[in-house]
């Protein structure tokens, strides 16, 4: 494998913009990255020497619940053990952050084709459904 280099809390709103598009198509607008980037509890990113090439981050209370939130592996790094280490990094984090001795809900919402892969950190789908809605600011 390459170099690769972890790095937390420097994930830019670029760098996201610019993953996201390597998996989901056109990303959100730069102010709304810059603000999520701004308010997110934890991000790990995934450098190939200077290239970015994955990452994920967290979002929540930092009491009762997290959220693992953009999961993205660029595709051609796919299958090299790059979203394990990031999963491992978000759990590392909770684990560091959480109250000792606590019980943390944490949650994610997965393409049906991923679920296999979260299902090997102990992650299982519920009977809720996941309702969502894209409101447009005015």
């Amino acid at each position: 494998m390459s170099e690769l280099t972890i790095k937390y809390n420097e994930l830019s709103a670029k760098e996201f913009i610019f993953l996201w598009g390597t998996v989901w198509g056109q990303g959100p607008s730069l102010e709304q990255t810059e603000l999520a980037m701004k308010n997110t509890l934890f991000r790990v990113s995934v450098y190939d020497k200077d290239k970015i090439v994955a990452m994920a981050r967290m979002i929540g209370d930092m009491g009762l619940d997290y959220y693992i939130k953009d999961v993205v592996v660029r595709p051609e790094y796919q299958h090299r053990g790059i979203g394990k280490m990031l999963i491992n990094e978000l759990m590392k984090f909770i684990n560091d952050n959480g109250v000792n001795g606590t019980d943390i809900f944490v949650e994610l919402c997965a393409m049906p084709d991923k679920i296999p892969f979260y299902e090997k950190f102990g992650f299982s789908a519920n009977e809720a459904q996941r309702l969502k809605i894209m409101y447009r600011v005015k």
